[in-house]
């Protein structure tokens, strides 16, 4: 049966205007990203710790690629600031825990990702710790959210554990519910109703920050609650990806794990690799405060089972995530962060030289071998993470001094002194963060001092 010519040209017209609607979305992946907190390289078995195993996180990292050189900052705020702004906080004034940070980057009209990813047809969604990002997720774009006062909570007992807020409404946590697990619910649920279109799910989760309570696997009688914390986590996001098998989108959906900053002090003696500490903890300057687990997964894309010892700065995840959204980032936004797109696919080298790390009024810049602090302390990471190597100003090696030479340059573009650092007490940490960042550095002098005086020796003999 012929139909009308009017009647044709308007069907045309319909399908003509469903497909241009349909073609902002299509082809587009998922995105998930899974952020733990207070979790170190130390204490995930991808990345060979000692006294931990984590066998859906090495699943996970057996279908994409380990990041062995990826940098945050040492606290939670600054990490999930440059996170979401993909912009250094000396550029947004989010440069510590303080209340202070949190004014500044609250009034100074920053852009977060989901408001960029929505342009380009995402639904949005974010599950689990907001606190030390000022307001909530729903004023800075998610479409919806489950956000938890605080960190570390888990059971209606805490201090502020009694409730969470659902899109805006305070949720009683009941006696007997256990809170990541009502996170969890909240990620399945927004995945399952979101299934066919795109979406991106952020999803910051309370493990294993302090209070380490028992979870709902803990032995009566158990001895180490630490890495009960450690397994229960891992247990989270191997159910996780069973759903997305479930609802057959793993395929489609790329999935990040990442930690926001190294472990605490109390538990960074027993993180172990090869049966050696790393040198720092949260809170300080050091290597294992900003040194963090990062795995992508994104099969049929990534090639499974890889590793790439490319520096990445945490700013460089808005940037990348955008890419793989095909949103458009407006120049005016004044990205730090680099894509690395290009890099995951294995069609490009590693986009940038070297890295930044900042808390409060103290900063530094790192690139594969050398770094450099705002305090003129330089830097041979050669035995990094284990061991970072003071060098004299006037050393006369070629190598540490043209090493100096470029990162001295690269300070001097950056200019964060010149930014918004000037509030708060200059630490950007709570006080007992301060006490203990002092202990740490303080060991890890100690450290310097008995792998010299080896050297010493072993050269004397």
């Amino acid at each position: 049966m012929k139909l009308p010519i009017a009647l044709s040209t308007a069907v045309f017209a319909c399908l003509t205007s469903l497909l241009a609607a349909a073609e902002p979305t299509a082809g587009r992946p998922n995105i998930i990203f899974i952020l733990a907190d207070d979790l170190g390289i130390a204490n995930v078995s991808p990345y060979g710790a000692d006294n931990f195993k984590t066998p859906n996180l090495d699943a996970l990292a057996r279908t994409g690629i380990r990041l062995d050189r990826t940098f945050s900052c040492p606290n939670c705020g600054p990490s999930r600031a440059a996170i979401m702004t993909g912009r250094y906080g000396f550029h947004t004034g989010m440069t510590g825990n303080d209340k202070e940070s949190q004014k500044v980057i609250e009034s100074g009209g920053e852009t977060m990702i989901p408001k960029v990813l929505k342009s380009a047809g995402y639904v949005t969604g974010a599950v689990g710790k907001w606190s030390q990002v000022p307001l909530t997720p729903g004023d800075w774009g998610f479409d919806d959210y489950l956000m938890i006062q605080g960190s570390g909570k888990y059971w209606n007992t805490q201090d502020n554990g009694d409730a969470y807020t659902v899109n805006g409404k305070k949720v009683p946590l009941l006696d007997g519910e256990y809170l990541p697990d009502k996170m969890h619910d909240f990620a399945v649920d927004f995945v399952t109703r979101n299934k066919d279109r795109p979406f991106f799910l952020y999803y910051p989760m309370s493990h294993v920050h302090n209070d380490i309570l028992p979870t709902p696997d803990s032995e009566p009688d158990s001895k180490d609650l630490f890495a009960d914390n450690v397994v229960y986590m891992d247990k989270l996001v191997g159910k996780l990806m069973a759903e997305l098998d479930r609802l057959k989108l793993r395929d489609n959906t790329v999935v990040y794990f990442v930690g926001d900053n190294g472990v605490s002090p109390g538990e960074s003696d027993r993180s172990t690799i090869g049966g050696r500490r790393l040198s720092g903890s949260k809170g300080t300057l050091l290597e294992g405060a900003s040194l963090v687990p990062a795995i992508v997964s994104w099969p049929g894309k990534i090639a499974a089972g890889t590793t790439s010892n490319a520096l990445v700065d945490f700013t460089d995840f808005f940037p990348t995530i955008a890419e793989i959204a095909r949103a458009e980032v407006s120049a005016s936004l004044a990205l730090d962060g680099k894509s690395l797109v290009g890099h995951l696919l294995g069609h490009a080298p590693a986009p940038r030289e070297w890295i930044f790390v900042g808390l409060g009024r103290n900063w530094y810049v790192r690139d594969t071998r050398w770094k450099l602090t705002n305090k003129g302390e330089f830097f041979d990471m050669e035995g990094a993470p284990f061991v970072e190597a003071s060098v004299p100003a006037d050393t006369t090696d070629a190598a540490a001094t043209a090493g100096r030479q470029r990162l001295s340059a690269v300070l001097a573009e950056l200019n964060p002194a010149a930014g918004k650092v000037n509030h708060g007490d200059g630490t950007g940490k709570f006080p007992a963060a301060q006490k203990a960042a002092k202990k740490e550095k303080a060991k890890q002098k100690k450290v310097e001092a008995e792998a010299k005086a080896k050297k010493s020796a072993a050269t004397a003999e």
